[in-house]
This record gives C-alpha cells, structure tokens and sequence, in this order.
C-alpha cells in the first residue's frame, strides 16, 4: 500500500509538472502564433477581409480598370486628332449619305444610277439607257477607294471623318430629306442622322443640313420641318450654329433650289413682319438661298434669306457658277447684310449619268481647276466657302479618296498624284483662308 501511495505521489507530481510546462509555453505563444483563436472571432475577420477584398475588386480596382480603358481610349483618340489639322468652321463640304450596298442595306442604293435620258427624245436615242450595275460597274467617272460602300456603315463614317479632318473641314452639309422622303433613286437617310452626327462630334466636324427640294416643300411644310430638325438635332454637340451680327446663336441651313419656290412664298416664312414667320421663334435659323441666275438676287432680298451660296461646280455654267462673278456678288451681299458662300469644286464630269452631257465637263487638270477655283473663291473675301463636294460620286465633284481601277468599265482617277490629293490641296487653301480671313478681321 505504501509503495502504491509512492507511485501514486510521483504520477500526480509528474502530472503538475506536466501542467506547467504545458501553460509556461502557452503563455510564451504570441497571438501570431497562438494554436486556438474564437472562431467567432477568425470568422469575423475573415469575413471583413472577403467583404474588403470583394469591395476593393468590385470598386477601386473595377474602377482603375474602367478609367485606365476609358483614359486609354480618350487618350489614343486625342493623338489620333493631333496629327490633323484644326478643323476650320468657315469650311464647308457638301456631303451625301445615300449611298447602300447589299451588306448594310441589301442591295445596291445610288452605285446604280440609271443612265438619264436627254430631254430630246431624238438625242436621247443616240446614248445608251439603263441602270448601272456595281461592284465593277458604278454609276460615277470615278471610283471610290472604299469602293462601291454603305453611307450606313459606321466604318465608312469613320473614315470620312478622317477623311475631312486630313482636309481640315469643319462642317458637312448633310442632303437631307424630310422622313419617310427620299430621292427619285436613293432611301431615307433622315434615320441614322443621330449615327453620322455622334460620328462626327468623335471627330469634333460639325453637321449642317443641306435641305433638298422635297415632293410639294412650300412655306408651310418647311417650317413644319425645320421645327422638326431643331427639335431632334439642335441640342446635338455637333449640330452646327453660328453666331450673328446681333449676336444670336442659330442654326445655318442650305436650301437646294430655292428658286422652285417664289420669294413670296419663302417671304411668309422668312420676313420679320409675317405674322406666321419662323423669326423669332424657338425654330429661327439663318437660311441660305440657291443663286443661280441673276435675277434671283432680287428674289432674295424679297423673299427674307439671309445669304447665299452658288453650289454648281462647272465654271460658267451659271450666273451664280461662274468664277468671274463672285466679287460683285459679294458686293451684293455686303449691300444687303447677306451671308456670302461661292462653291469651290475640283472638277465636274457626270458622263457617268447623263452620257450626253459633255460640254458640262471641267477637267480637273490635276489639281489646277481645284486651286484656281479657291483662289477666286478667297479674292471675293467669302464668308465661308463651300466645297462641291464632299462625296457627289455621280457628278464627278468628289475630293474623296479615288483609285485606279480596272474593269471593263473605263474609270478616272487622280494619276499621276495619290488618291489623297484633293484633301490635301483643300488642307492648303484652308489654312490661307484662314490666314486671310485674320487679315480682313483686323
């Protein structure tokens, strides 16, 4: 029994022993290191952690991301317009958005112009008839270098925009029919008006319209559809306004063949004293009459336009047209506080369309046509200029890019020079207008 009570004296003294080793070493554990933690407690921490490492990816790093691709983006797009030139406000170019093809549009729109007939049926019977059939076959002297493409893609958008930038273009006038109108061989073009001016805001252009001669435009629709222009467009960034004498900021709208129209009926639209006017309203803009012979200059001043541009391309073919005539119109338009814009073009061929129509044709002669147009356009000391055209395939007055191209249809094209020449010549007289335009400032 007593050696039992021994045992069992050494086993307990053994077992304390065993006891304060045990808590000496727990003691000594640092938290880092501590064996047993509350879960509650590590759970908590975990789950701030998570909750932190989920906030730190869902806002500050999701964030940086989003900037870096958005700041990325601003950035490269900002160098891309730094290696253009300023774009020139006072420097507009006819442009047109009625061109499809199968992929955008599901057939061929404009690229297959009928050939016209001419008004004398005896002459008409000797040049041939029909429509023209693209990609090979187009209904232009010319052929683009997009090729046979659709005003509708966005990429094309994209390219005419560096196109016109190159240029140093500020405004497009856009031909523009009102919606659910088109032309005699073209589509409604009034339904991705929002892409072509979110295009052209990217590349800080400026769209004007360019309102054609619509099915019965009088008065009445006109200012029903230039209320409709307003109303959709004119908060738009790159819907173009220019700020008047009297210091109003107001839209500035081309309208193609206002002949068509008489003065008195364009005065119950345009004149301050009629009582149904567009003056003064939210829908007033400046309004830029056709001129073409003489004696519209008096149909003008009665009908209540506010200036006047001259759009054909063929020197001599009109009064309005011809080269030699721009200074006294100018003098015209100084007399009667009017706005003055000739239209400046590289050449004119539309044999294309009107295979009758030679005597119309003015030979581009690289580049000479262009140049001698600017100058007389910049001795008349303009407002603006206006460039017939931007892309008028059908008539031969384009300064887009053009290529050499072999088909069996025999095409023009810019040889010798590069099918940038025209932007670039345009680019040239741009800056001298820019430069003179100081001048007669100061």
């Amino acid at each position: 029994m007593a050696r039992f009570r021994r045992k069992y004296c050494i086993s307990l003294i053994t077992l304390v022993l065993l006891v304060l080793i045990i808590t000496v070493i727990l003691k000594g554990l640092t938290p880092e290191d501590g064996l047993f933690r509350d879960p509650a407690g590590v759970d908590l921490f975990q789950g701030r952690q998570n909750e932190m490492e989920r906030e730190n990816i869902k806002k500050p790093d999701q964030t940086k991301i989003s900037d870096t691709t958005q700041s990325n983006k601003d950035a490269g797009l900002e160098a891309m317009l730094r290696k253009f030139p300023p774009p020139n406000y006072y420097v507009h170019a006819f442009y047109y958005a009625w061109y499809g093809n199968p992929k955008f549009d599901g057939k061929y729109i404009h690229w297959d112009h009928p050939q016209l007939p001419h008004w004398d049926s005896k002459v008409a019977q000797g040049y041939p008839q029909g429509k023209h059939s693209p990609p090979a076959d187009i209904g232009s002297n010319f052929y683009p270098s997009l090729g046979p493409y659709s005003s509708r893609d966005p990429a094309v958008m994209e390219a005419h925009m560096q196109q016109l930038r190159t240029a140093a273009i500020g405004v497009i006038a856009v031909s523009w029919y009102p919606p659910n109108m088109k032309d005699d061989n073209g589509e409604s073009v009034d339904e991705f008006m929002p892409l072509l001016l979110g295009v052209a805001h990217k590349y800080q252009i400026k769209v004007a319209f360019h309102i054609e001669p619509y099915k019965e435009r009088d008065e009445v629709n006109m200012f029903t559809n230039v209320k409709y222009i307003i109303e959709k467009y004119g908060a738009h960034p790159a819907f173009f306004k220019y700020r008047t004498n009297t210091g109003k900021l107001l839209p500035l709208i081309y309208v193609y063949d206002s002949y068509l129209v008489n003065s008195e009926q364009w005065a119950k639209l345009l004149k301050h004293t009629e009582s149904n006017s567009i003056r003064d309203t939210p829908y007033d803009a400046i309004f830029i009459a056709l001129l073409v012979d003489e004696k519209h200059k008096r149909d003008i001043l009665t009908a209540g336009f506010d200036g006047v541009y001259t759009y054909f391309a063929t020197n001599g073919f009109s009064y309005g047209s011809t080269q030699h005539n721009w200074e006294s119109i100018k003098d015209f338009c100084k007399d009667h506080n009017l706005i003055f814009i000739p239209s400046v073009s590289p050449g004119y061929i539309d044999t294309s369309v009107r295979p009758w129509n030679f005597q119309n044709t003015r030979n581009r002669m690289n580049g000479k046509y262009y140049e001698t147009s600017l100058s007389a356009a910049l001795q008349a000391r303009p407002d603006f200029i206006s460039i017939t055209s931007f892309n008028e395939w059908h008539e031969g007055t384009q300064i887009e890019m053009a290529v050499p191209k072999q088909s069996q249809t025999v095409y023009l094209d810019y040889l010798p020079n590069k099918p940038a020449i025209y932007l670039e010549i345009t680019r040239k007289w741009v800056a001298i207008f820019g430069d003179e335009r100081r001048k007669w400032q100061e």
